[in-house]
């Protein structure tokens, strides 16, 4: 049953932070070891069959350490490089002399501890081959084939460059077809992309992720949103109740809103015009129609056709016009005007400014005009900004996207736009959602267009992070659509590979209609930070992003997609997508507590993560628990350090509150170890995420064993902020997960003891 989220207060006492030092990095591994156990490595992959492929050449997956070049490897006769798939693993065909070189030379390292060419046998990590799971794409390995006897495929061969090895390795594959009696549908052959679409069996799909040649079997496209969803005529729509008198507002600052829009005009609290005050609001664009809808509703693909009930008065200020082009005045006026209006008249927290202004990529410098008004205004007035990473356009895309997504996305010109880059605001970046693009659903058993990105990979087109000093962003992601590349008229397509939203243009009959953007991903998470204001109204602006914070996860196919590569995860996907089980209120298996505080200069605050022993006892099972701490600090353009006022959390193990405030105000080496190891058993390590002002992290226990974890927030001010004296507000949310246990009761337990701990305190001070 849910259950409203706990508030907990920190334990004492306040201690004051001393600097500490920590050990050094390992030293380098024994170089003949590292001959000896690639030598096994290699054995153990070379005593394996050779699969069967158009020539008898191994296929070699090698892990070389991250930045190595595998085209430094051809320098051994009969060694090829097929491909490199992320940065630290090269695929390789290898004929056995090239491997009985290869040998001969690890022996001689193992031996002398020096050889011709040592620096590349040191850069390779293992040997391994390319197997059947790493042919299986992600979609066939999660839903399987959907019919065993008969299913068609995308199967992707090695794109090899030489003509005749590529003429050779194609009617190699297709005389397998005919052996196997594989259906072919379709061919694609471009320079980098070679890909079949077949019918095929299990048994025949088997027989595929087996054959050497093949570097890929998945399912083709099938996410997709029918036209007639866009088509929803008016007359059908049922009525639609009043917004709650005590509903949250969430105000989108855009181009306007079309207000009479049957879907929003039910929930409109007021609209106005702050570029010139006293004119129309209305939307001539149709950016801000779009924008309101998603604030208001959400994701709409699964409400379509009836499920629209707003629960939130929704707010529009005109701030700019055609979508944030063409400006004569400057925005970042128009936007604080707007935001003072509203917070001030209708105690608005949460805004949505889905802009990106394309003449301000982030380069690595200071922050720029709009991007400090958002951090200014949210600590003044305590309130919370949405924000899109922004776009690339279509002609910024390039031609090979197909090969080279989504490392394109890292490129320096494909940074934050402003105001992306504030550290204050959420930044939200896009994920597709869709794959069949309007020729694919009309030509199924053809290869008219192929998408880019799979369903909940970064958008095509989003852009990537990190902000000053490092700061991770974007904080989430959420839809923001998907891109398809036409192979006949060499160009990229998106209908239907949008986000569904209102329309401006629902006079004539269109309530809905799609555009991609992560201007349509940002009012996503803005939905939802408005809506939890529905359920704890008095929260801060920092509670609201700590408690969404708490709850994101990086999809699962976007952290297989970006796994060999952290740095470009983080800067694609942050924190991941809020995921809105549990988000609004707790259950028996997942509690969320929340803490809201200040803290001083130079200041450690403790809290002890009080869990009933039922959590960690019984059988090995995942149980998580995730903490997040926000804070909005005084910032300043003319510093290298932007922001006054740095805050840290780690996570640690202890045995009592004493142990734990020693350790962090000592300089013992030992329990300085202590902390270190702490911090490591999470997905994202303390000095990454400690860059931003949203600090989110998981940690995943699977054995049964009890512990006592205590959070310890640090404070530390940075030289020119040092002469002021203040206390720097934050809040902390903690959830904790135990989904593998039917008998959770987690909530009660906490609850009870969190009581006991209050009435403790009252006693004492008595």
């Amino acid at each position: 049953m849910p259950y409203e989220h706990l508030r907990v207060l920190r334990d004492e006492p306040i201690t004051f932070r001393k600097r500490r030092s920590f050990p050094g990095l390992p030293k380098p591994d024994d170089v003949k070891q590292h001959g000896i156990q690639l030598q096994r490595s290699l054995a153990s992959v070379t005593d394996i069959p050779a699969e069967p492929g158009f020539d008898e050449r191994r296929l070699l997956r090698i892990d070389v350490v991250d930045g190595f070049r595998p085209d430094a490897l051809e320098v051994i006769p009969g060694l090829t490089v097929v491909s490199q798939e992320g940065r630290s693993i090269a695929l390789l065909f290898a004929s056995e002399d090239a491997l009985a070189v290869v040998d001969e030379r690890l022996t001689v390292l193992a031996r002398d501890g020096n050889v011709t060419y040592a620096n590349l046998l040191l850069a390779i990590q293992g040997f391994d081959s390319w197997s059947p799971a790493d042919r299986t794409g992600p979609a066939l390995a999660q839903l399987g084939l959907p019919d065993e006897h008969a299913s068609i495929v995308d199967v992707e061969l090695w794109p090899i460059e030489r003509v005749d090895e590529r003429a050779r390795l194609i009617r190699a594959f297709e005389d397998l077809l005919r052996t196997e009696q594989i259906e072919m549908l379709d061919r694609l052959d471009r320079e980098s992309l070679l890909i079949y679409k077949l019918r095929a069996s299990s048994a025949q799909v088997d027989v595929l992720v087996n054959y050497r040649d093949v570097r890929l079997v998945d399912l083709p496209p099938s996410f997709r949103f029918e036209l007639q969803s866009l088509q929803l005529d008016i007359n059908e729509l049922p009525d639609i109740d009043p917004v709650p008198d005590d509903a949250p507002g969430v105000c989108v600052l855009d181009t306007g809103i079309a207000a009479a829009h049957p879907l929003l005009s039910p929930a409109i609290g007021e609209t106005a015009n702050f570029i010139t005050p006293g004119e129309s609001a209305a939307d001539s664009d149709g950016h801000g129609t779009r924008v309101a809808g998603l604030a208001l509703y959400g994701p709409m693909a699964d409400l379509l056709p009836d499920g629209f009930t707003p629960q939130l008065r929704l707010f529009a200020g005109k701030v700019f016009t055609n979508d944030g082009q063409d400006q004569t005045h400057f925005v970042e006026k128009s936007v604080e005007d707007a935001v003072r209006y509203f917070r001030e008249e209708y105690a608005c927290k949460v805004f949505c400014l889905a802009y990106g202004d394309r003449n301000k990529v982030y380069d690595g410098r200071h922050v720029r005009g709009l991007a400090y008004t958002l951090d200014r205004l949210s600590r003044e007035l305590d309130v919370l900004f949405v924000v899109p990473t922004g776009n690339l356009l279509a002609d910024e895309i390039p031609d090979d996207a197909l090969q080279t997504y989504p490392r394109y996305l890292a490129d320096v010109a494909f940074r934050l736009l402003d105001p992306a880059t504030s550290i204050n605001s959420l930044t939200v970046g896009g994920l597709a959602e869709f794959e069949l693009d309007h020729q694919a659903q009309r030509f199924p058993d053809r290869i008219e267009t192929t998408p880019v990105a799979r369903r909940n990979q970064p958008s095509p087109f989003t852009r990537s992070g990190p902000s000053v000093a490092g700061a991770l962003k974007p904080d989430f992601v959420a839809f923001g659509g998907n891109v398809a590349r036409h192979h006949l008229r060499n160009r990229f397509v998106e209908q239907r590979l949008g986000v569904i939203s209102t329309s401006r243009e629902f006079a004539g009959g269109r309530l809905f209609d799609d555009a991609p953007g992560t201007s349509f991903a940002a009012p996503q998470v803005a939905h939802l930070a408005a809506t939890v204001l529905r359920y704890l109204p008095n929260a801060s602006a920092n509670t609201v992003r700590a408690i969404l914070g708490a709850h994101a996860r990086v999809p699962g196919e976007s952290e297989t997609l970006l796994a060999e590569n952290d740095e470009l995860k983080l800067g694609l996907s942050g924190y991941g997508h809020v995921v809105t089980r549990y988000l609004f209120e707790s259950e028996d298996e997942a509690v969320t507590l929340v803490a809201d505080d200040v803290i001083a200069t130079d200041h450690h605050h403790f809290y002890e993560l009080l869990l009933p022993d039922e959590y960690w006892q019984g059988r090995k099972r995942v149980r998580e628990i995730s903490v997040a701490l926000a804070y909005s600090p005084a910032v300043r353009t003319t510093r290298s350090a932007y922001r006054s006022v740095k805050l840290s959390f780690n996570v640690v193990e202890a045995e009592s509150i004493e142990q734990v405030s020693g350790w962090f105000n000592t300089n013992r080496i030992a329990a300085a170890r202590k902390v270190a190891e702490s911090s490591t058993f999470t997905n994202i390590n303390a000095t990454t995420r400690s860059k931003g002002t949203l600090q989110c992290a998981t940690w995943t226990y699977k054995q049964s064993k009890e512990r006592r974890l205590f959070i310890v927030v640090t404070r530390k001010d940075e030289p020119w902020n040092a002469h002021m004296q203040f206390q720097e507000p934050y809040a902390i949310a903690v959830t904790f997960r135990d989904l593998e246990n039917p008998e959770a009761n987690l909530y009660v337990k906490i609850r009870q003891q969190l009581r006991q701990r209050e009435q403790a305190r009252i006693r004492n001070v008595g």
